[in-house]
């Protein structure tokens, strides 16, 4: 019997469709994973999904939802692209050069209090998968999905593991690509929007403020298990903590 539960997407307008049927290897490893997160326990779970920009994260965070509602387990999916801090503000602090990107784009607070603690295995389940639409502006803070007691949260998003809200994660993976892949990517998916500046916004803005995060957090020793995710049809678990 199929035991599959609901996954409830956030109302953002920023999505992105879900992958192509996937390929044996891929689905081997997002199998894997699954089981190495339901393997955390029955009570609520939050997985963070962190990688350079355009590693392929949010569609990794949909199949792997995907994977964990097959085993019964319902399931909310969020971004951190969702709790930006709005336009409006933006003449408040830098956020144009790649340092005020990383240090002002985000807004850890909310993210802490509409979403993490929530969903956290003492929290009141009442979630928010998206404070500020980062399209329309929209405040969907009254927006509110319930979590079960034996929810699992997966949020994808660049900084996840910065100390700011990395206590909050049960599972952290890593999705790796190397700095061209990211700009190659970002660049592709972006031009639609960036035109003609999507390479120097990526390569300028978005790959200095992820080298920033590399050298102060050094996020890679603090997470589960390592995807290269440099192929998409062949993608390779490359280390795993509970393989030392």
């Amino acid at each position: 019997m199929d035991g599959r539960a609901a996954v409830q997407m956030s109302v953002s307008t920023w999505q992105q469709p879900l992958p192509p049927r996937a390929s044996q290897q891929r689905l081997a490893v997002l199998a894997e994973i699954a089981d190495r997160v339901l393997a955390c326990g029955d009570r609520r779970l939050r997985v963070g999904v962190d990688g350079l920009t355009a590693a392929g994260k949010t569609s990794f965070g949909h199949e792997l939802a995907q994977q964990i509602s097959a085993r019964g387990r319902p399931v909310l999916r969020a971004s951190l692209d969702d709790f930006k801090r709005p336009w409006r503000d933006r003449h408040l602090y830098d956020r144009e050069s790649g340092e005020g990107y990383y240090r002002h784009a985000f807004d850890y607070d909310a993210v802490v209090s509409l979403l993490l603690q929530p969903a956290g295995p003492d929290g009141s389940g009442d979630c928010v998968l998206c404070s500020i639409d980062p399209l329309t502006q929209i405040d969907h803070r009254d927006v509110v999905a319930v979590a079960a007691a034996d929810t699992v949260l997966i949020v994808d998003g660049v900084f996840a593991f910065r100390p700011q809200i990395n206590g909050f994660w049960d599972f952290r993976i890593w999705l790796d690509v190397d700095e061209d892949t990211s700009v190659r990517r970002g660049t592709h998916r972006d031009q639609d929007w960036a035109g003609a500046q999507a390479e120097a916004v990526h390569r300028d803005r978005y790959l200095v403020a992820e080298r920033l995060y590399l050298a102060e957090v050094d996020p890679l020793r603090l997470v589960d298990v390592v995807v290269d995710n440099t192929l998409f049809d062949h993608p390779r678990l490359l280390r795993d903590r509970r393989a030392g």
